[in-house]
């Protein structure tokens, strides 16, 4: 939900900060806009900024077990039967949960790289 609401706000607010928040917030509804309304004004206004509404949002609204499980899932994916396209997504998607598992964009593909197929491998060692 993040993710999309994040991409959805990028296209329709202005740059920086602050207009990414006001465009996220927009798409609240209900109770989570009754809920961030109550968290925004028991924050510092210079405390109110992406980073702290999407921390805030993933305590209320995703479970640590789910954020605790995603390292874990990360470090146990493999290419397998996937295509490459599919290993690719999942491991983006989980590598967002693996910072310190993947902290520069070299180990990333590092990683990346040694649980693709054999095969792949070695055409890409022989690169």
């Amino acid at each position: 939900m993040i993710r999309v609401s994040e991409r959805v706000a990028r296209t329709h607010s202005r740059p920086g900060d602050q207009g990414l928040l006001r465009g996220i917030v927009s798409l609240l509804w209900d109770k989570a806009y009754q809920w961030w309304l109550t968290v925004e004004q028991g924050a510092q206004p210079e405390q109110v900024t992406w980073v702290y509404f999407k921390s805030a949002f993933q305590s209320k609204y995703v479970g640590a077990s789910y954020v605790e499980a995603r390292p874990r899932e990360f470090m146990s994916l493999v290419q397998g039967d996937q295509s490459m396209a599919e290993y690719e997504a999942e491991f983006l998607k989980l590598s967002r949960y693996a910072h310190a598992l993947v902290a520069s964009e070299d180990n990333k593909c590092v990683r990346f790289e040694k649980e693709l197929y054999y095969d792949l491998r070695v055409l890409i060692w022989l690169r």
